[in-house]
């Protein structure tokens, strides 16, 4: 409710903006029809449900996220990933699978916004991101090809028709790759004058269609010729709900796409009152473009980095920029659906070659392979499988990876050290001992985790108490918050070996809830209520009082 509250609040108008925001969506806008119809051609869909999506999604994600800023537009790794979600569909049932998927994933995404799940994104590592949108920057590349060249290969794959586009470079349509030619180079040359940076993207389209419209270019496919752009807004369609079945693993992996993207944005970002986004919110936010788009003929939809770069570049103030965006390529598709129809593919298709090599991000990459074995190793395995499977398990096998080897690299992580009082009141760290001494109290510090496998690997790293007489054991427990069951079984076994040698445990700096999982688990009793020592807030005072006990507790058993 108080989210909501404020999302209303962030709604009232200032005159002082108007001119701001509408001059920054004007530039988004117009850079947006063919960016949003190249990313319905990259799902294989009708480009109209690029427009549709952004007639609808972006307006209404402007007035419901928690980042003022954040643009709600198709997305090229979106797009690739609903591609690869509609295998198997074809005609008028793909799209109406496009509709359910837009339908389910607004539901799980305003699900987890109301839930306050935005700590979600945080299970997703950074390596499985840099390896999924490179793997996606490069499948955005190679997706291009047959628009770029006019050579329609037999094959699915991307990466083995650029293969087949290469070998069968003699059967390219040199206008069509003319075409494609002149879009880059103007694209890359505007963006050098600063006078015509903000128009990049939208001048070098309308040069090279109006090149293609020459009789020597015939040949060259436009908009019209592959789909009619009718002077009319979206329709209201209710979505097939029969399709939802097949559908679920695939709109959850969307979902995760979109949110990870949006969360970039949420902590890029700052809202003009100088704080963060809240990244529910922002969940919040997509689900209601989403789920208002697929009943609007649109696509799934997510928080777009390049789309809020450029309003916030052009000047943007409030979040009524980007709604604004929406509203005017409602206007331009009513009043310009015609001029809409005369755009080539192979300029669409070099616009999103453009964008393709500017997704690369070759900062991350090194960052992330500086930083060591496993993220680099995450980091491989997804940009690998993002280009050999359907993106929705690309990312779901980079994280299931990084959560293996992340456990493995926990497990060999342990390290155990025997502490040693010194002269000066602070103990000394030695190497814990191979064998447990007799008739000695050894106090004994873990670095590292204790749950799951790493408990296992604790065990083999305690000093052997199988020949140990009246030995005293303190661990030194303090900063663990929680012992998996794998660790209960670990230290019950210890302390029966050293209970049948006549020796006893300590646990110091016990948490209250560890201390309860002892206590349910047995251990509390096998162990002595007396020689567990709960935490206190001065550091070292329960290792003391532990230390003390069980002193005393040898020169009692010397003097019996």
């Amino acid at each position: 409710m108080e989210m909501i509250k404020s999302l209303i609040k962030s709604w009232r108008i200032d005159r002082k903006n108007i001119s701001s925001d509408f001059l920054s969506a004007l530039t988004l806008g117009i850079s947006s029809i063919p960016d949003s119809m190249a990313s319905a051609i990259l799902a294989g869909i009708n480009p109209l449900t690029g427009l549709y999506t952004m007639i609808i999604a972006t307006p209404i994600g402007a007035l419901f996220t928690s980042s003022v800023f954040m643009h709600i537009s198709t997305t090229s790794a979106l797009s690739l990933a609903v591609g690869s979600s509609l295998a198997g569909y074809s005609g008028d049932e793909k799209l109406q699978a496009v509709f359910v998927l837009a339908l389910m994933v607004g539901v799980i995404q305003i699900t987890l916004g109301l839930l306050k799940m935005g700590f979600l994104v945080k299970f997703v590592p950074y390596s499985v991101m840099t390896g999924f949108l490179n793997g996606v920057a490069l499948l955005i590349i190679l997706g291009q090809l047959e628009d770029f060249t006019g050579y329609r290969s037999p094959f699915s794959n991307r990466v083995i028709r650029a293969f087949d586009t290469l070998v069968n470079f003699d059967q390219i349509v040199l206008p069509t790759l003319i075409v494609g030619l002149v879009t880059i180079g103007l694209i890359v040359l505007f963006s050098w004058i600063k006078r015509l940076e903000k128009f990049s993207l939208i001048l070098p389209m309308v040069i090279a269609s109006v090149i293609a419209a020459l009789p020597t270019f015939s040949r060259v496919i436009l908009v019209g010729d592959v789909t009619d752009v009718p002077n009319a807004l979206p329709s209201f369609q209710f979505p097939q709900l029969s399709l939802i079945g097949p559908l679920i693993i695939p709109a959850f992996a969307l979902s995760i796409i979109g949110l990870v993207q949006g969360a970039g944005i949420s902590q890029g970002y700052p809202n003009p009152n100088g704080k963060f986004p809240n990244p529910s919110g922002d969940f919040f936010g997509q689900g209601m473009a989403n789920l208002a788009t697929s009943f609007f003929q649109g696509m799934p939809s997510g928080g777009s980095l390049s789309g809020t770069a450029l309003v916030v570049q052009a000047g943007a103030k409030s979040r009524w920029a980007n709604f604004l965006v929406g509203v005017l390529i409602a206007i331009i598709i009513l009043l310009f659906a015609n001029l809409v129809e005369l755009i080539a593919m192979p300029a669409l298709a070099g616009l999103l070659i453009v964008i393709g090599f500017r997704t690369i991000n070759l900062v991350s990459i090194k960052a992330v392979w500086n930083t060591g074995v496993i993220p680099r190793v995450v980091m491989l395995i997804t940009f690998v499988g993002t280009l050999i499977m359907p993106l929705q398990f690309a990312v779901l096998l980079g994280v299931a990876i990084s959560i293996l080897l992340l456990v493995i690299q926990q497990a060999n992580q342990i390290k155990l050290v025997e502490l040693v009082p010194g002269k000066n009141g602070f103990p000394n760290e030695h190497p814990a001992p191979k064998k447990l001494p007799s008739h000695k109290v050894t106090v004994l510090q873990p670095y590292g985790s204790l749950f799951y496998a790493a408990a296992k690997t604790f065990e083999e790293i305690l000093p052997e108490a199988d020949k140990a007489k009246e030995a005293v054991v303190i661990f030194i427990l303090r900063g663990y918050d929680d012992f998996g069951s794998t660790m209960i079984g670990v230290m019950d076994r210890y302390v029966r070996v050293i209970l049948q040698n006549g020796g006893i445990v300590k646990l110091a700096g016990v948490s209250e809830a560890v201390l309860s999982q002892l206590e349910r688990t047995g251990l509390v009793a096998l162990l002595g209520r007396e020689n567990i020592y709960v935490a206190q807030r001065q550091w070292g005072a329960a290792a003391t009082k532990a230390y003390e006990d069980a002193q005393a507790w040898l020169e009692e058993r010397k003097r019996g």
